[in-house]
């Protein structure tokens, strides 16, 4: 959903992939290397206030504006420009079939009407946006144009953080289409025809633990449960007597207390291995596919020590962290090790710093 691209010439712009998540913000800036592929600039992630974000929703706008200016500043560019992102709940989706030639102003119209038959609301409480993917299926005469529809409060209270924190949203898009944009990246690290594998793409964010099937360029099952990271965040605070900040602080800095591996991280593991189990038993029956050929762990969760060892154990299945940057050239003020630790939560904020790409 893009709030006004005229401002955007990708060849002469920087620009900022800028991702609000439950828990933290995150975000990346890429260039173009010589050698013709991308280059990371630079990354930062800084943990949200507890609260901050609920299901997707900014409820302290001051708190998500102050952690959105700290997290710039750790970046350390002059790039004010940001691609944001809705929650994939908060957006409406929908492919219609409209006949081809159309100018831009007959489509708009076509687009409203059809619109009107799928949103729960009115059109002037949401923000209404379309883009033609290609021919249909069915006949030359006719193109395929996916609709996408929000209400305007979650998209205003993301700029309105963006712009608190002085920067300048130019890009409003989806948190799964900047996942799978990013997934690309990923799926050029695999052997063999990645077209014909089918993928689990397994986000395990703060709240929930999204499931996206792929196979080509094809999304072909979804499923949203509600398992995160703060179950695990919750056990420290109940183990330990600590608050969840400093539950929080310490998953990510340590050293941990003696017994929390076997105490609490493992059986949190087992859990979050039943639960892709789970998914992909549900994927299988309500699908004609009855094997996935690889698992792909994304999101601030999928930086837990051993998790794609437990996870495979449980679902016999092959697991890879993701990590969209492992073809890039790194700037040199990257530290790979961090990198490496960093990259499976940074897949929405890697998707977003690509539409600077964008033709």
């Amino acid at each position: 959903m893009d709030i006004d691209l005229s401002i955007l010439n990708p060849k002469a712009r920087s620009l900022v992939g800028l991702n609000i998540s439950s828990s933290a913000i995150k975000m990346v800036e890429l260039s173009g290397s010589r050698a013709g592929g991308y280059q990371l600039e630079c990354y930062a992630i800084e943990t949200l206030p507890e609260g901050a974000v609920v299901d997707g929703n900014i409820a302290n706008l001051d708190g998500v504006a102050d952690t959105i200016d700290r997290c710039w500043r750790r970046l350390g560019t002059s790039t004010k420009y940001v691609a944001m992102a809705l929650p994939t709940a908060a957006v409406i989706t929908k492919k219609i079939i409209l006949p081809a030639g159309l100018r831009d102003s007959e489509m708009e119209v076509q687009v409203e009407s059809e619109a009107n038959q799928y949103i729960p609301f009115t059109l002037e409480e949401v923000n209404l946006d379309f883009q033609v993917i290609g021919p249909a299926p069915s006949s030359a005469d006719e193109v395929e144009v996916l609709i996408a529809a929000s209400r305007k409060e979650g998209v205003e209270d993301r700029v309105a953080c963006a712009e608190a924190a002085k920067l300048k949203p130019v890009v409003m898009d989806v948190e799964s289409f900047a996942a799978l944009a990013a997934f690309d990246l990923v799926r050029e690290q695999f052997p063999g025809d990645v077209n014909s594998m089918v993928f689990a793409l397994v986000d395990v964010g703060a709240s929930a633990m999204k499931v996206t099937v792929i196979k080509g360029d094809q999304q072909i099952y979804n499923r949203e449960q509600a398992f995160g990271g703060n179950q695990l965040t919750q056990d420290m605070v109940r183990a330990y007597g600590m608050s969840h900040e400093e539950a929080e602080n310490l998953k990510r800095t340590g050293p941990m207390p003696d017994n929390y591996e076997t105490e609490i991280l493992r059986p949190f593991l087992e859990n979050l291995a039943l639960e892709v189990s789970r998914a992909l038993q549900f994927f299988f029956t309500s699908t004609q596919y009855s094997e996935v050929d690889h698992i792909i762990l994304t999101g601030g969760s999928a930086l837990l020590p051993g998790i794609a060892e437990v996870v495979a154990e449980r679902t016999q299945v092959d697991v890879a962290l993701a990590n969209p940057f492992a073809k890039m050239t790194l700037s040199s003020r990257i530290r790979p090790k961090y990198l490496l630790a960093d990259a499976p939560s940074l897949m929405v904020a890697c998707g977003l710093a690509l539409r600077r790409f964008d033709q």
